[in-house]
């Protein structure tokens, strides 16, 4: 099991190389407030002094600190390999110094302070960004661990009024992550029942199955008191125990006092003060006992951990693999780019596209919604005497007549009237052709999402450019063909259509007998009296405006001016009549035109625009864009897709160098 230990770390070292917090590797995780002996506790654990001391905030950056115990066997190894020198006995090695070995522990901790000040700046600034440092000793147990700013409640220096908030959001950053143990440090001087770094641990662990308890400082309690009661989890208690510490004082720290010494006494005052507890707590102690909890954590999180590691793999190969391989063949990949846009869009018309849409209607749906709906509904909306009153009616029946009364239906007014109608057809499908060019050209944008789209930004907007001149280019020409739909039936006015049988109703109609007729004019014109004397016709002679006198003033003209409308009065029987003939005759093949248009017009969208674009795409393409003097312009690829390939081809590498450091990991390992 000493061997699980040793691949977490070779993992940590993996995935810290690329920068991500995808795997959530197992780790100690160091919690406490500020100056509650954090550091010391991992310097006692190492047995040197190499951490940043002092009072106030010291540790201002997380400190990932790989301690490996090293064997004779393994350091011969090490001297030959990694260039670890011969008279070596410990020595450290920092992730973001590749290859450098310090032998000096004050070296260390001077590289550990300039690294912070680089990051972090000088004056009490902190930061989230890890440095990773790895301890090679005979002394030390393997561990992980992970030292993190100490909690604070007042901004100091430069540190912003939010500074709580960021501590906070650090640690938790690092023990929410379900593979940490929590190693929640209090001074033994304070309250544990005010300790906020067991506050802390019980948020992301509220069944504390992976906290554990130290407390510091035992020789600093007031006289008169102990911790036993605490260290037994009698006031607090912790499922992982609690284990108490004797750390070096500030005064111990200026003298240089060694840490070996430093644990010799802190066994004496734990056999003076604690005989019975001694055996259980001690830097030594909690050493051991890190190592076991760290061991058996690993073991519970490793087959997990290994599946994880599998699925991002897959999953970061196949984003790897949507960005596109190194271009080689220039020419071939372009024709390949053009031909499967090309079958995209017409994929999407047809509506055998393989992505299908199903929040809104598109491509060839959506066309043949605009025909059967809106244009049909538009059309619907046009009626067939909307704008033609019974007075136009009339005026155009007299007009048509010429001087003499007419005694049937002209009609020449008819067909005039009618064609009036019609006319207005020709907006709704217009309109229609608008409609159609409109969704012909959101396909490609719909089509342009593929991913080759994406990357080459470039043959992306000529692609567009394309296909909008072809659209653009067929749009006179439907214009033109629906124009003349509606000016082919303006052009012959075919009263002998099959379905007009309006004319044979109303023929039946006009041969009403006469008699009824003639009773129908007595009646009215006893009702009303002489139509003569209704409105503003021309006054008898005898009236008093044509007196001599009269006509001087008007000169040689006798009569009144002729008025240019036709005067507002009720109309005769006949005049109704043939009113409401002209009336029905337009309606009934006004609807005939109408039917004709509904279906004629979609046919003529589809064949001379949809049909058109869609069997002419490709070729169109292909001689606007496959040019030699383009490639290198056309193919230039998006900045962003270069670095989200690296990012994934790095990120790749990481996890399947992951997947074989955890595949070399035996199962007698694991249990």
């Amino acid at each position: 099991m000493e061997a699980l230990i040793p691949v977490l770390n070779k993992l940590q070292d993996v995935f810290s190389t690329v920068g991500s917090d995808t795997i959530q590797l197992p780790q100690i995780v160091v919690v406490g407030t500020q100056s509650s002996g954090k550091s010391s506790v991992l310097e006692s654990l190492v047995g040197r002094d190499f951490l940043p001391r002092g009072a106030g905030i010291v540790t201002r950056r997380p400190l990932v600190l790989q301690l490996v115990h090293v064997s004779p066997q393994d350091k011969s190894r090490m001297v030959g390999e990694e260039g670890v020198p011969r008279d070596a006995e410990e020595w450290g090695k920092f992730l973001h110094a590749k290859g450098k070995v310090y032998t000096d522990f004050q070296e260390i901790r001077r590289e550990i302070e300039n690294e912070t000040d680089r990051i972090s700046g000088t004056n009490k600034g902190i930061s989230h960004d890890p440095i990773h440092l790895r301890i090679f000793s005979p002394q030390v147990v393997t561990l992980t661990c992970v030292d993190l700013p100490g909690i604070t409640k007042v901004p100091v220096g430069d540190q912003p009024e939010d500074i709580e908030t960021q501590i906070r959001d650090i640690v938790l950053r690092y023990i929410s992550n379900p593979n940490s143990i929590i190693l929640a440090v209090t001074a033994a001087n304070t309250d544990l029942a005010t300790s906020e770094a067991l506050k802390m641990a019980k948020e992301a662990d509220p069944e504390g199955r992976r906290t554990l308890a130290v407390l510091t400082k035992l020789d600093l309690m007031d006289q008169g008191t102990d911790a036993v009661d605490v260290l037994l989890g009698r006031v607090i208690p912790v499922k992982l125990g609690i284990i108490g510490l004797v750390n070096r004082s500030q005064l111990d720290i200026k003298n240089n006092k060694p840490i070996d010494e430093a644990v010799k006494d802190e066994a004496s005052f734990l056999q003076k003060r604690y005989p019975s507890l001694a055996s259980r707590n001690g830097t030594p102690y909690l050493a051991k006992t890190l190592n076991r909890l760290l061991m058996h954590h690993i073991r519970e999180c490793l087959p997990e951990l290994k599946t994880r590691v599998n699925v991002l793999a897959s999953q970061f190969q196949s984003l790897l693999n949507s960005f596109g391989e190194p271009i080689e063949d220039k020419g071939k990949l372009l024709l390949q780019i053009i031909t499967k846009f090309a079958s995209a869009y017409c994929c999407t018309i047809e509506g055998t596209s393989k992505n299908i849409e199903t929040t809104e209607l598109c491509g060839g749906a959506r066309i043949c919604y605009i025909f059967h709906e809106t244009f049909s509904k538009a059309l619907e909306s046009v009626g067939p005497l909307e704008g033609l009153t019974t007075l136009d009616i009339l005026t155009a029946i007299r007009n048509a007549t010429g001087p003499r009364p007419a005694l049937f239906v002209p009609e020449v007014s008819f067909e005039l009237l009618v064609k009036r109608q019609i006319k207005r057809l020709e907006e709704p499908g217009l309109r229609c052709v608008e409609l159609v060019h409109e969704e012909l050209q959101r396909i490609i944008q719909y089509c342009g999402t593929q991913q080759e789209m994406l990357r080459f930004p470039k043959l992306h907007e000529r692609i567009v450019d394309v296909v909008t001149t072809l659209l653009r280019k067929r749009l006179p020409v439907t214009n033109c063909m629906v124009e003349n739909l509606v000016c082919i039936e303006l052009a012959y006015i075919n009263t002998k259509h099959p379905d007009f049988t309006e004319v044979q109703l109303i023929h039946k109609t006009l041969t009403e007998p006469l008699e009824d007729f003639k009773k129908k004019e007595q009646r009215t014109d006893i009702k009303e009296g002489s139509a003569f004397n209704a409105g503003p016709y021309p006054t008898p002679l005898g009236s008093p405006q044509n007196t001599p006198h009269g006509m001087l003033q008007r000169g040689v003209n006798l009569l009144p001016e002729v008025p240019t409308q036709t005067p507002i009065k009720k109309l005769s029987p006949k005049e109704q009549r043939d009113c409401d003939v002209i009336e029905r005759l337009i309606k009934s093949y006004f609807l005939i035109v109408r039917k004709n248009i509904q279906d004629s017009v979609p046919k003529a969208i589809m064949h001379f625009l949809v049909n058109n674009v869609r069997d002419n795409l490709q070729s169109e393409l292909v001689s606007a864009l496959y040019k030699t003097v383009e490639f290198e312009l056309l193919l230039s690829e998006s900045p962003h897709i270069a670095a989200r390939r690296k990012e994934a081809s790095e990120m790749l590498q990481a996890l399947q160098r992951a997947s074989q450091i955890i595949g070399e990991v035996r199962e007698t390992h694991l249990w």
